[in-house]
């Protein structure tokens, strides 16, 4: 079964594919600029944006630390309003246990929302094991599934996608041969392929964008409907969601629901946020099911830095500012997390897969992401971490080695020149005589061959600023 979480390649192997790729840099391109203007016009408007920022921050520092006791009272609330909580430990378990309950309530068809997290555990291969269709009602989830595709955005999964190609693959999968590429008339065909789909199905599944601890709340925003539908119709409703939701109080779900929509997609506020509690007798679904899923994320709880990534609300915001993401786009990231935030969350939860150990090098470290941030996390911080856990875990298994012992000697030779006025003074000599090798990528110098592979080396000036000092100020 294939692992949403695992890399199916290595970064840099993934990214040289999709560089070459022209039709999808400039969707990438274009969706990213627009999302990127929306919300720098939005957030402009909010005079309190970096207070928000920061007590968004605090509250989510403050449930991580106290985590235990905030999942305690979630599963109470909930209990107490009707609904029942179930726990998974990882991925096969959470999967587990969702397929049992759809398949004890009867169901061989289901409609999802909000779904990121069953992406995470891979749920809908399990539920076509067990003779059940998981069908994604949210537009943009429902393009990738009909393609036999991947999401490759958080909040946008089908970005790399243009209306022509989506036209083409409605007209195949619902049998449209005349639909038109416009956006209304995509959009209605969907409408119509969903809606029989809404009115048939018995079990819903859903994700949450936030869970609500002192009340057992869940809240789904979303943009297009769909999600309401999902939450309201069906008899049975499974809502799967990570640990890392849990906010304590109505009131802090407030501060995010300000920050998110701004953040995700330049709008003020989403046009549908959906909150719900347990069951209400003749009122929306009878059966409340909530599985709370692990996955690795009370490892990450153990690194006091690499916990600040569980305090993402999935706005993607990272995503439409970093260079890397908007050439490459998300299948690169191998992962249901693709761009910034997910080179540092993917890593984590796997922090024994090969691949995922090569996403935090997908950076420049240009800081773009931690400035767009709403809940602050230090993303570049978080990057350079990741990598020296990856080289530390490199180095006790033994596969550096021989291969770093020379960049390692060059390094510290160099160290120790450029902590001596004149030994510098002596290189920036030497490195006028070799201009000719600078500016030439590809070129591998002793010791520093594998950091040469990839970047042009800089070629020195003709004059160093000493030596022009000393000359014009003699």
């Amino acid at each position: 079964m294939r692992d949403a979480l695992r890399p199916e390649a290595p970064f840099p192997a993934a990214a040289r594919t999709a560089l070459a790729d022209a039709t999808l840099r400039a969707n990438l391109r274009r969706a990213t600029s627009t999302i990127r203007r929306r919300r720098d016009q939005v957030v402009g408007e909010v005079e309190d944006w970096d207070r928000l920022r920061a007590q968004a921050a605090a509250i989510k520092d403050h449930t991580l630390r106290h985590l235990d006791r905030y999942l305690a009272q979630l599963e109470a609330a909930v209990a107490e309003r009707g609904g029942q909580v179930h726990w998974a430990r990882d991925a096969a378990e959470a999967r587990d246990v969702v397929a049992d309950l759809v398949v004890g309530a009867g169901a061989r068809r289901v409609l999802k929302v909000k779904s990121l997290t069953t992406e995470e555990i891979g749920l809908n291969d399990v539920l076509a094991e067990r003779g059940v269709e998981a069908v994604e009602s949210d537009l943009a989830e429902l393009i990738v599934q009909l393609g036999g595709d991947r999401p490759s955005h958080i909040v946008v999964p089908a970005i790399h996608k243009n209306r022509f190609e989506i036209r083409d693959l409605f007209a195949r999968a619902m049998g449209l041969p005349d639909l038109a590429p416009e956006p209304t008339a995509l959009a209605e065909a969907a409408r119509l392929y969903l809606r029989e789909r809404f009115l048939a199905m018995t079990v819903g599944i859903s994700g949450a964008n936030f869970l609500v601890a002192d009340t057992g709340a869940v809240a789904v925003v979303e943009s297009e409907g769909n999600g309401r539908m999902c939450l309201t119709l069906p008899h049975t409703l499974i809502t799967v969601a990570g640990i890392d939701k849990v906010v304590p109080t109505f009131e802090d779900l407030g501060v995010f629901l300000r920050l998110l929509a701004r953040s995700a997609t330049g709008e003020r506020m989403n046009p549908y946020t959906t909150v719900f509690s347990g069951v209400v007798p003749g009122d929306g679904p009878q059966a409340f099911h909530l599985v709370l899923v692990d996955n690795g994320r009370t490892r990450a709880l153990a690194d006091p830095l690499g916990r600040t990534a569980l305090r993402c609300i999935r706005c993607a915001a990272c995503l439409n500012v970093c260079p890397v993401y908007e050439r490459v786009g998300g299948h690169a990231y191998g992962s249901v997390y693709p761009g910034p935030i997910g080179a540092v969350l993917t890593p984590q939860l796997r922090p024994d897969d090969e691949h995922a150990r090569t996403l935090p090098y997908a950076s420049t470290l240009c800081g773009a992401c931690a400035d767009v941030c709403p809940v602050g996390i230090p993303i570049p911080r978080l990057l350079v971490h990741l990598r020296s856990v990856a080289v530390r875990a490199d180095e006790a298994s033994g596969r550096l080695g021989a291969r770093l012992a020379p960049e390692r000697l060059m390094l510290r030779a160099l160290g120790r020149a450029f902590a001596q006025p004149r030994q510098f003074e002596r290189l920036q000599a030497l490195a006028r005589v070799m201009r000719p090798l600078g500016g030439r990528q590809g070129r591998r110098l002793p010791g520093l061959g594998g950091w040469t592979r990839s970047r042009a080396l800089p070629t020195a000036p003709r004059r160093s600023f000493r030596r022009w000092w000393r000359e014009e100020h003699r």
